[in-house]
């Protein structure tokens, strides 16, 4: 039975059609501004974030409020000379007894602690805990045995307990942590955007408790039984494992259900903008702002680092604790993820599921259920192992290798006599090379030819001298400056040490280089990353390139902006900081390009390897290059990441001597790749409308 029409449903106008053209075309092409200005806002976001985050902690770390004990007769005078010394440095408590104090430094309450002597014997016994973090004890062992011997007492260190020597840096607990956490946070913004699905709340909790368990063991299989960072304790660390990514995951998903495709800012914000500075691993908590010591109590990164510390180095002390607020974070989320859907099934209980926003992790149409779901899961899984396997792999063991140092003698004789008695003592360590002109050594330790140069002493001067450029490198010039200080002691003379080019007090660890590095290649490759999933409509050539280049001079003079007048870490500089900025900038954005157009959103993996998991360890930024494996040298040399770190030191300390090297590379990378990206587009041309709505390309 049919129903014939009315009067009032005669079909619509010409005019009425060409008014509903026109809607949907205007409401096409604010879609495609909306999709561009996107493009835009989420890398600058991220960047700014990041960038913001680690120069503000980590710039100049002082120490501040450090807690220590002091035991033993007269320890109330000893801790009020101490509080007087260093002020605001310390926070002193009074330890009833010896054991007491030991007990505090084991149980990580104190940083440190002071035993005074009972007897005649003027020995005071300093503990610290190396395996608390190898930076905070070295800081305040210094500072309490300088106050030791100012009272007129022999100082005695004891490491209660010391880090093994298979993991002599105590990085291993860091690289895991961070591992950690982006296995727990990645798959959510993954899953939000291509298959969500999977995040309704009965399928995805199963689908975490299998992912946690699967993640637990990549990180310990890397850590452990591959690179032989971790040696036992195997059920301690993947059930601490487990438990970070399930917590991790929890409280992600209760932030995509209140937050959306805005969670994974929020989900770096407190996981690692705020949560690797506070996790109290890298750089002591009491090194960084107020702020960090309180995040430390509650974050997960933090609570995930401590509770592997407990097992693997305190025999489970303080273990407890950790576990409960990991624990308690998962618990809270998911019944606040309950209450959530509750209300909206409540408010709308025929409410459709969230629209997919990225149809393919691969360039062309969805793969079938099962493919793309393997996809998603090979993503973070691929990008956690080669994390763990590339950094971790590179800095766990940090030893000078092959580390360049000159040898200054009267006569070339005697220069290659000690050079031939050191390289017998101490084989491969270093490169050693004689010179019998000290204004010549004190120049190759200045253009970072040699990391040092040892002048023998002389009638002249009755006294051996290392010349060090810590400007160059803090950790390298630590390794010399421990090493050659045994060289003399050997030989029974005293040393002096002369610094060619100190650190500026803005920047006293030497990092400022390489965080402002990472802002530019972070900006270059996310601009890219980003837009060919949000505005894939201006990614080709033509459009792109000018589009790149007004994000690439904008984004340097906002990483330089961050550096300078809002953080403090870099004063004037801006022009050089600027072009170098902005070239490195655009042609990391042309390299990632190639990627993209190869592997859609895969593009990533080989991007994010090159840049970042080769590139900082390769960069001579967070370690000396000569305490690495031999490959990173190599890579020193050629990848943008290092090339950005020494353009950055270079015009920060050496009147940009080396500038033009690096711009060199950062040329050769943008030329060649913009080569490539033509010779792909022609070959196959870029089909990117397909992916947007009907009118959104007009």
């Amino acid at each position: 039975m049919t129903i014939a029409p009315t009067e009032t449903e005669s079909p619509p106008t010409e005019a009425e059609l060409d008014k509903a053209e026109q809607d949907e075309l205007a409401r096409a092409k604010k879609e495609k501004i909306g999709r561009i200005v996107g493009m835009f806002i989420f890398p600058f976001l991220m960047v700014g974030m990041m960038i913001t985050g680690y120069l503000a902690a980590m710039h100049a770390p002082a120490p501040n409020n450090m807690p220590v004990a002091v035991a033993g007769p007269g320890a109330a005078e000893f801790a009020t000379a101490l509080e007087t010394d260093q002020g605001d440095a310390v926070d002193v408590r009074i330890a009833g007894s010896d054991a007491e104090a030991r007990e505090l430094v084991f149980g990580r309450e104190v940083t440190g602690a002071v035993s005074l002597p009972a007897g005649p014997d003027g020995t005071a016994t300093v503990y610290t805990a190396g395996a608390a973090g190898a930076s905070q004890s070295s800081s305040i062992g210094q500072v309490l045995s300088a106050q030791v011997i100012a009272d007129g007492l022999q100082p005695h260190t004891e490491d209660l307990a010391s880090l093994p020597p298979h993991d002599t840096a105590g990085l291993a607990v860091m690289f895991m942590t961070t591992a950690l956490m982006l296995a727990g946070y990645m798959p959510l913004s993954l899953m939000l955007s291509s298959a969500p699905e999977l995040l309704r709340f009965r399928r995805f909790v199963p689908l975490l408790a299998g992912w946690a368990a699967l993640m637990a063991g990549l990180v310990w299989t890397v850590a452990d039984p591959i690179l032989g960072a971790v040696q036992g304790h195997t059920a301690e660390v993947l059930g601490i494992s487990w438990l970070a990514v399930f917590a991790v995951g929890s409280v992600q998903l209760f932030l995509t259900r209140i937050l959306g495709p805005m969670a994974v800012l929020v989900g770096m914000l407190f996981l690692m903008v705020l949560g690797v500075p506070a996790s109290n691993l890298g750089m002591s908590v009491y090194t960084l702002p107020s702020l960090y010591p309180v995040l430390h109590s509650f974050l997960p990164a933090p609570a995930t680092g401590e509770a592997l510390r407990s097992a693997l180095f305190f025999g489970g002390n303080g273990l407890a604790g950790h576990l409960a607020v990991l624990a308690a974070g998962a618990g809270i989320a998911l019944v606040a993820t309950l209450g959530v859907d509750a209300v909206k099934r409540r408010r709308n209980p025929d409410a459709a599921p969230p629209a997919r926003t990225v149809e393919s992790l691969l360039p062309g149409p969805r793969p079938r259920a099962r493919v793309h779901y393997a996809l998603l899961a090979f993503f973070p899984l691929a990008m956690v192992g080669m994390m763990m396997t590339t950094m971790l792999g590179a800095m766990y063991q940090p030893a000078p290798k092959e580390m360049p140092v000159a040898v200054v003698a009267s006569t070339p004789e005697m220069a290659d006599q000690v050079v031939q008695g050191l390289d017998q003592n101490m084989a491969g360590l270093f490169d050693l090379r004689g010179v019998t002109d000290s204004d010549e050594a004190r120049e190759l330790v200045r253009d970072r030819t040699v990391s040092a140069a040892y002048i023998l002493p002389s009638p002249q001067t009755p006294h051996a001298t290392l010349i060090t450029n810590e400007a160059a490198g803090m950790s390298q010039q630590q390794v010399v400056q421990t090493v050659f200080g045994q060289v003399a002691s050997g030989q029974q003379v005293p040393m002096e040490t002369e610094n060619i080019t100190a650190l500026a007090d803005t920047d006293s660890m030497g990092t400022v280089s390489m965080y402002l590095a990472m802002g530019w290649i972070m900006a270059g490759f996310m601009i890219i990353i980003v837009g060919s999933t949000a505005a894939p409509m201006v990614m080709g050539l033509r459009t792109l390139l000018p589009l790149l280049a007004g994000w690439s001079l904008a984004m340097s003079a906002v990483v330089w902006l961050i550096a300078g007048p809002l953080v403090g870490a870099v004063h004037g500089h801006f022009l050089p900081l600027f072009g170098v900025g902005a070239v490195a900038i655009f042609s990391t954005a042309l390299f990632t390009t190639i990627f993209v157009r190869l592997l859609g959103m895969l593009a990533v993996l080989p991007v994010i390897a090159v840049l970042m998991f080769l590139g900082i360890p390769a960069s001579n930024g967070a370690m000396s290059i000569y305490m690495e494996p031999e490959m990173f040298r190599v890579l020193h040399e050629v990848l943008p990441m290092p090339a950005a770190v020494e353009s950055v030191r270079s015009i920060l300390y050496f009147d940009a001597d080396m500038v033009g090297t690096h711009l060199t590379t950062f040329a050769v990378w943008g030329v060649i790749s913009l080569m490539v990206v033509v010779l792909i587009d022609r070959l196959r041309p870029r089909r990117a409308e397909a992916a947007l709505p009907v009118g959104a390309e007009n």
